[in-house]
């Protein structure tokens, strides 16, 4: 079952959301990095015909990318425990799931913005995003009772 906010619900947990999404993106760059070093170190050995290699940068470069991948994958748990979800890792993209005249529609929220000003419906995404006005804050709705 979805969770629906309102909008000053939203924008309540915008900061522990922030804090958490914030290492989400770090520990994915981490994650990225490490995986194209370890894909090079084997692209060096595989190129090297069977030289002997010293394990330990290989070794060195899975940790990493395993640890990253472990702290990514309890962040996005996290959010999605939130009833966050995620659209955009790279850039930090969320929405929070409302209801604008009995219909389901999406508070848009980017890494960067000081809070949330944009809409859109499910279908349109990020390109379709529209700015809140006082007839969204007055037809919008969060959990039903």
């Amino acid at each position: 079952m979805p969770r629906y906010f309102t909008l000053a619900e939203a924008e309540r947990l915008l900061p522990a959301v922030e804090r958490i999404l914030r290492d989400a993106v770090y520990q994915k760059t981490e994650f990225d990095g490490a995986e194209q070093e370890l894909n090079n170190a084997v692209e060096k050995i595989r190129m090297s015909g069977g030289s002997r290699v010293n394990p330990g940068p290989i070794l060195a470069h899975r940790a990493r990318r395993d640890s990253s991948a472990k702290v990514l994958k309890e962040n996005i748990e996290r959010l999605e425990g939130m009833g966050v979800h995620i659209k955009d890792l790279d850039t930090g993209l969320i929405d929070f799931l409302t209801l604008y005249h009995d219909r389901e529609v999406c508070l848009c929220w980017k890494l960067g913005e000081a809070g949330i000003h944009y809409w859109h419906g499910i279908d349109e995404g990020f390109r379709g995003r529209k700015q809140i006005d006082e007839e969204f804050r007055a037809h919008h709705e969060g959990e039903q009772e």
